[in-house]
């Protein structure tokens, strides 16, 4: 993945809050929600009521498609990532700790009880994409950056 083109997902990353999550339903519609996420790398991290919908679904198919988009005012300054990867309920409990930082760290205001576990039926997930779609219309009407996350993927400007 080019440098340039990493060094802007993260900083999308850093700067929103809230990703919409779809996920597959049992009937096989998608189904998309608004969960707040924290990210270490391109690897993103979120928690939510351990018998939800979302964590359900993904019992059952891994396969997630999520969008995070910056605050604009026109759309000439409109920036995003859309990516595609598979989630993972963490059951390690130092990767849940890993998350709950994480989340802490980036909303240190009133969600320490579920990262402390003091709140109980809260699970954690981590999202692993596959390929990310850098949306910048700094560069132009509808621009965006194809990128696969796999080491040596090729990038393509659309």
């Amino acid at each position: 993945m080019d440098a340039s083109i990493r060094e802007e997902i993260l900083a999308i990353l850093d700067r929103a809050n809230d990703m919409t999550l779809a996920t597959i339903r049992q009937d096989g519609y998608p189904q998309a929600t608004t969960v707040s996420y924290a990210h270490d790398g391109l690897d993103i991290y979120f928690g939510c009521a351990a018998d939800s919908q979302k964590a359900r679904n993904i019992g059952r198919n891994r396969k997630v498609s999520l969008t995070i988009n910056l605050p604009y005012v026109h759309w000439g300054e409109i920036r995003g990532i859309s990516a595609g990867g598979l989630a993972d309920r963490l059951t390690d409990t130092q990767e849940i700790a890993r998350a709950g930082q994480l989340l802490l760290r980036k909303f240190p205001q009133g969600i320490a009880e579920y990262v402390s576990g003091a709140i109980e039926g809260v699970a954690f997930f981590k999202v692993v994409s596959n390929v990310i779609s850098v949306l910048d219309y700094r560069k132009g009407f509808g621009h965006r950056d194809l990128v696969g996350t796999e080491p040596g993927a090729q990038s393509q400007a659309r």
